[in-house]
């Protein structure tokens, strides 16, 4: 018994699309995107398949959503780093300013 669902119909229209417009271009990334999308459609007409794409795009989300998170760790990390600088600037100007012992004896000007 052979299941075709949405998922398979979506990327059979995407992909004949696409098919049109890469033969006028002809350009590598199109011909790469072209069977990706041909193989994703006949996995999804195989038994199961349409849970092993449905997986896949679930995974593929994650990723996206994990990248950019990464992102922004990588943002914070930095801000840190300057922070720490800024801090420890702060502190040898505050410890240079302070005054020493030798420095506080009244001097005899008299």
């Amino acid at each position: 018994m052979r299941h075709t669902g949405v998922g398979s119909a979506m990327t059979s229209g995407m992909a004949s699309t696409r098919r049109r417009t890469s033969r006028s271009s002809d350009d590598l990334m199109t011909r790469l995107a072209d069977a990706g999308e041909d193989a994703l459609q006949r996995l999804a007409e195989l038994p199961g398949g349409k849970k092993a794409v449905s997986a896949f795009n679930d995974l593929r989300n994650r990723v996206d959503e994990l990248s950019k998170k990464v992102r922004g760790i990588d943002e914070l990390e930095e801000r840190v780093a300057k922070l720490e600088k800024e801090v420890a600037t702060l502190k040898r100007a505050k410890s240079s300013s302070r005054p020493t012992r030798s420095a506080t004896r009244p001097s005899s000007s008299g």
